[in-house]
């Protein structure tokens, strides 16, 4: 494969100097880098399906690290069930839980080392973060910075605070810039855009660049298929601009995917642009050359309404519109991670009345709300924090019937879309909202990042009779019958069906089979015509693992039936 793409892209971010002098450092870079092999190229199947997670979610009171307690009970618990584990920033850290990093080329010391992760990388696949927009204030680098180093003195992004700034996009409500005094003792201003502990990395600096692909190489090497860009809309600085989806951020996704095309072809990339929809989807550039897949943000607050409502019309109308051009890219479907359940890809799409309909249910099930500034100097709610499991509660917890039944009704959904699934180690645990863990950090995102004792965790998967159990082997029954199904694979054919507006009903098909999914996301009982033209003639149900015998299909509260011909896999 030729490298002059990446040669021309360099001039064109850099300028014709600059440029060929990162060339001539990438390529040496390139040169050494042992080729990656290709088994990853076609990743994507029907049996993709990523465990998002801390490597320290679970803990144990032996002496065993944080991630060989993971390790162990992916094992024991998830083989064959999930083909992909995602290990949110395992490396030193400062702040924000991990993603203001101290050291991009060490594990931290109290969740284990590179063999544990390499031990896990023997069973599963895995996905690393690449924090490529800030680095930690306490970490070496910038020390190295404010001492004068002329290894790093480009590193952060100095800027003048009587500029005119209110057009840069903020996605918290605390200053842009930080001051820091140099060892010199010069005072400059420094972009933060999310915390004061959170450097911006300029790179603008070919030099900074340089060392960042370095980082990105390391993660392949350590055996990351999936690469995600943490934060990525934000990366280039333009003063009287949003210095948000600039396209020199474009820029550097389409350099990070040639050098991957290059070293290592079957390594993924991922944005996360927690952003309307179609600015969201425009990191998929032309279809081959930024990312192969980005996260469906819009999903899981929409999700949620529908269910809210409980009426797919708006929901069905924008799942109409996942069609890609491109066959190479996909969606990454989720409804949790370690954030909250973002508010802003609903813009255009929800209108405030039923935004503020969502907000109320969340706080009035124990949930709370972030808000972010706005340049005329306002706030809007930015994001809910809520476990996904506790934002499907009706009443108290523990005396809702339908929670448990409700909430895997939403996961049923979100696992017969087109793309890849992703789910959170909580929702698949069933986790209600850790109020004691607010209270105890003072941050509203803590409420769905609980640490769990291993050894109190198997106590409750072992009783059939909790609420645990019951969404846990349910769950993982849903994703077996999930990855059987040929229709479910990434690239296959999708139409939504809109048979009824208290059921969500999509047919996935490919040459192998054809698939009709039916949700009923209502607390009451349905019966529809089983004659319709649409279902025919499918007549297995995947779910239920019988024929249907008459012409009415009925559906029990938050019921999903997943109807095929004949047999699982015809």
């Amino acid at each position: 494969m030729s490298q002059k793409p990446i040669l021309n892209l360099l001039k064109k971010i850099y300028g014709d100097s600059q440029g060929t002098v990162a060339y001539e450092k990438f390529n040496s870079l390139m040169i050494d880098f042992p080729r990656k092999s290709e088994k990853h190229q076609e990743s994507f199947s029907s049996a993709d399906i990523v465990l998002i997670t801390y490597g320290d979610s679970l803990i144990s009171k032996s002496d065993n690290s944080p991630l060989k307690t993971l390790h162990s009970f992916c094992n024991s618990h998830l083989k064959n069930i999930v083909s992909t584990i995602h290990i949110l920033p395992f490396f030193p850290y400062s702040s924000d839980d991990g993603f203001s990093v101290k050291d991009f080329h060490a594990v931290d010391e109290q969740l284990g080392s590179w063999d544990d992760i390499q031990a896990l990388n023997g069973d599963f696949e895995l996905m690393f973060d690449f924090v490529l927009n800030h680095i930690s204030a306490q970490s070496g680098w910038f020390k190295s910075y404010l001492d004068g180093d002329d290894e790093f003195k480009d590193l952060a992004v100095e800027t003048d605070p009587n500029l005119d700034l209110s057009l840069v996009t903020r996605p918290r409500s605390l200053p842009l810039l930080t001051p820091f005094k140099k060892k010199s003792g010069e005072e400059v201003h420094v972009w933060t855009t999310f915390s004061a502990d959170q450097v911006d990395v300029n790179f603008a600096s070919v030099s900074i660049l340089v060392k960042m692909v370095e980082i990105l190489l390391h993660y392949v090497a350590m055996g990351a298929t999936i690469l995600r860009l943490d934060a990525i809309a934000f990366l280039w600085k333009e003063i009287g601009t949003t210095c948000l989806h600039l396209e020199n951020t474009h820029n550097m996704v389409k350099l990070f995917r040639l050098i991957l095309d290059q070293v290592a072809p079957g390594v993924k990339i991922l944005t996360e642009t927690n952003v309307p929809h179609q600015e969201n989807i425009s990191y998929f550039g032309n279809g081959k050359d930024e990312a192969q897949m980005v996260y469906n943000f819009t999903l899981p607050p929409l999700l949620l309404h529908s269910f809210l409502k409980q009426d797919t019309s708006l929901f069905s109308s924008w799942v109409s519109t996942l069609q890609l051009e491109s066959r190479e890219n996909t969606f990454f479907n989720f409804t949790a991670s370690h954030d909250g359940i973002g508010v802003r890809p609903l813009e255009g799409i929800l209108d405030k009345a039923d935004l503020d309909d969502i907000i109320k249910m969340v706080k009035a099930n124990g949930g709370q709300v972030s808000y972010k500034h706005n340049t005329d100097g306002s706030e809007s709610p930015y994001e809910l924090n809520i476990t996904y499991v506790d934002a499907y509660l009706r009443g108290d917890v523990g005396n809702d019937p339908h929670q448990a039944k409700r909430f895997l009704a939403s996961q049923a959904i979100q696992l017969v879309l087109p793309g890849v699934p992703a789910v959170y180690i909580h929702s698949l645990l069933g986790t209600h909202n850790w109020k004691e863990g607010v209270r105890q950090t003072k941050r509203a995102r803590t409420i769905n990042r609980r640490k769990l004792y291993i050894e109190e965790l198997e106590e409750e998967l072992n009783d059939k009779s909790s609420f645990r159990s019951n969404i846990f082997y349910s769950y993982c029954d849903l994703i077996r019958n999930r990855i059987q199904q040929p229709a479910f694979h990434p690239k296959a054919d999708f139409t939504v069906l809109n048979v009824e507006p208290r059921l969500f009903c999509i047919e996935r098909k490919n040459e192998q089979q054809r698939i009709i999914c039916l949700t009923n996301v209502t607390d009451q009982e349905i019966t529809l015509s089983f004659e319709k033209e649409e279902f025919k003639p499918c007549n297995y149900d995947i779910l239920l693992d019988e024929t249907v015998k008459n012409d009415q299909l009925h559906f029990k509260p938050y019921q999903s039936r997943w109807l095929t011909v004949n047999s699982k896999t015809a």
